[in-house]
């Protein structure tokens, strides 16, 4: 059976080192470490974290290499966030949102992991990313939040 290539915008990096959210985030983690998920790893991610704190940034280094894949915002990342933004889904204040999804769709990620419950895992936009993602011909992503990664069972 074929690993499921995740993405993780930045929030579950942080997430990592938050009281509300630290026992999901450190599993996704221990997941990519056993190799139950490839890591689809972003500059963007790279960029948010300069200004973390280093253990925070230290994170993927903690990730085997055979399960990380390190890609790049494309400009065909950048087509899809604008077409993202015209449609109105998020406002150009929220742009390194749109950012993430439509990397993680150009990369063709199984899903996005983030905690962002505003702009990225909220049922509406879910909805409208995928309509977009579709009437560009690229296929579903799903959008779930650490929660849902971590109590998934091997099977």
């Amino acid at each position: 059976m074929k690993t499921l290539r995740i993405y993780l915008d930045t929030s579950v990096f942080g997430g990592c080192f938050d009281k509300g959210f630290i026992e999901d985030s450190l599993k996704v983690f221990e997941a990519i470490r056993q190799g139950r998920f490839i890591l689809v790893y972003s500059e963007l991610v790279n960029t948010e974290l300069q200004p973390a704190p280093a253990k925070v940034k230290a994170l993927s280094d903690t990730l085997p290499s055979e399960y990380v894949e390190e890609v790049q915002f494309t400009q065909e990342a950048e087509e899809l966030r604008d077409a993202y933004l015209a449609a109105g889904i998020l406002t150009p204040d929220s742009i390194m949102d749109a950012s993430h999804v439509a990397t993680a769709t150009v990369h063709r990620a199984d899903a996005i992991v983030s905690w962002n419950f505003v702009h990225i895992v909220k049922l509406e936009k879910m909805r409208l990313y995928n309509q977009v993602n579709l009437q560009n011909a690229y296929g579903f992503l799903q959008i779930v939040s650490p929660r849902e990664v971590s109590n998934d069972e091997e099977t």
